[in-house]
This record gives structure tokens, sequence and C-alpha cells, in this order.
């Protein structure tokens, strides 16, 4: 195989992981850091721009010099910090064991085939969560089994939503809308103590923790566009949110 070839290899498995931690939810300090690391086992050094949506990357062989240019565009954001752990490791394990490319190649395919947690399994965790909130501020066990009902709820219409490609911003209106009005139930008949912490709280599954939180680390780290980018992401959806409850809200005329 000539430099070529193998330039081209590299830079097809070194985009290979780039697009995955970057979709499942990276920061783009973590991705460059793990991409080094890689590259520097291979006997490479990779020169990259990382947006929200491509990948624009340069790998310079260290021996003859030669270089070889790639683009490739990011699919859809599908959060897994499991991923991101796997990833992390496996490039230090590549360091301090010297592996191969067909090592890392191999580990990375194990990575990507690893199954995700159970969807019965992720509705229940994060619907006990939205009882959780309830709880904390204020509400009683009636209220938490009102707020655990329409996070369970909301949830699954999100799910259901990404699984007919809706719009993102669509399906977060439409499960904020769908949790409220279960939540609002409960302030229209007074069900519990505090049914008002019930709707408050029957949305907080939606809130885009992750993409404001990178946002925020891709500031610190003068990655200034891909900071920008995940804010105003991290605004709409909290536009969206909103934009549902208000619907909620304004059905049942709630003061």
């Amino acid at each position: 195989m000539d430099t070529q070839e193998k330039l081209e290899e590299i830079a097809n498995l070194l985009l290979e992981i780039s697009s995955l931690l970057m979709v499942s939810g990276a920061n783009t300090n973590r991705a460059n850091v793990s991409i080094d690391r890689f590259a520097s086992v291979l006997g490479c050094k990779a020169d990259r721009m990382i947006s929200h949506k491509n990948i624009v990357m340069t790998l310079i062989d260290k021996k003859t010099g030669k270089s070889y240019t790639k683009v490739q565009s990011i699919p859809p954001y599908a959060i897994n910090f499991a991923i991101i752990s796997a990833i992390s490791r496996a490039s230090w394990y590549a360091i301090d064991r010297r592996w191969t490319f067909n090592h890392i190649e191999k580990e990375i395919a194990k990575i990507k085939s690893k199954n995700r947690y159970p969807r019965l399994l992720v509705l229940f965790a994060v619907s006990l969560a939205g009882a959780g909130f309830c709880n904390i501020f204020g509400g009683d066990y009636i209220n938490m089994a009102v707020a655990m009902v329409s996070t369970f709820t909301g949830l699954f219409v999100l799910q259901e939503a990404h699984k007919k490609n809706f719009n993102v911003y669509f399906r977060v209106v439409l499960a904020s809308f769908i949790a409220s009005i279960i939540a609002a139930l409960g302030v229209v008949f007074e069900i519990g103590e505090s049914p008002d912490v019930a709707l408050a709280t029957s949305i907080l599954f939606l809130v885009p923790g992750v993409p404001l939180i990178n946002s925020f680390t891709d500031f610190l780290d003068n990655y200034v566009l891909n900071g920008t980018v995940r804010f105003a992401i991290g605004l709409m959806t909290v536009l969206a949110i909103a934009l549902g409850l208000f619907g909620a809200i304004l059905i049942f005329q709630l003061q």
C-alpha cells in the first residue's frame, strides 16, 4: 500500500471517530484531543476544522510529508456519553499499547456496535427523574405521579416524532405541549397539594443541558463558532419548550 492510500484509510477512520464523538455530544476540544492521540499513534499529524455539520481534515504523513484532505458531513446528533468515554479510553490505550491501524479500527467498530439502553428503561428512568424534580420543588406524592406520567408521555411522543424524522424543534414543541397538557389537567382538577409544581417539572426532561454546557466549554476553549451554534441551538430548544407549555396554559386559561 502506498502512502496516499494509507493516508486515505487513516483519514476515513479519524473522520469516523470525530463524527462519532460530535454526534454523541462531545465538546469540540474533546474531539480534537482524541483525534490527535490516534493520529500520533498512526504516524500522522491531523489538522482539521470541526463545525456543527461538517468536518474538514488534512492528514500529513510524518515520514514522507505527503498530505491528504477529506470532508465529511456529521449525521443527526444522538447523545451517548458511553461512546464518548469509550473512545477517550481507547485513545489512551492506543498510545500506551501502541495499537495498530487494524486494532483501532476493530475497537471503534466494537464501540459503535454497543447496544443502547432499552427504550422502556429510558422512559421509566427519565420519568422517575421527573417525579424526583417534582418532589425537590415541593410536590407531594400525587403531584409526583402526575409529573411522572406527564414526563413518560412527553418523552414517548418525542421518541416517536424522532423516528418519523420530524423537525427537531417541532418534536420539542410537540413533546412539551403533550406533557404540559397532562400536567395541566392536574392543575384544572386540583390534583395534589401543588399541581403547579407538577406542571413546571413535567417538561424538565427537554432542557438542552448538553448543547448549553458544550457551548460554554467551546467558548472557554476558543471554539467561538461552535460555541455560538450550540448556544443558538440551546436557545431555540428552550423557546420550543416554552411554546409547548404556553399552548397548554392558553388552552386551559391557567394563571
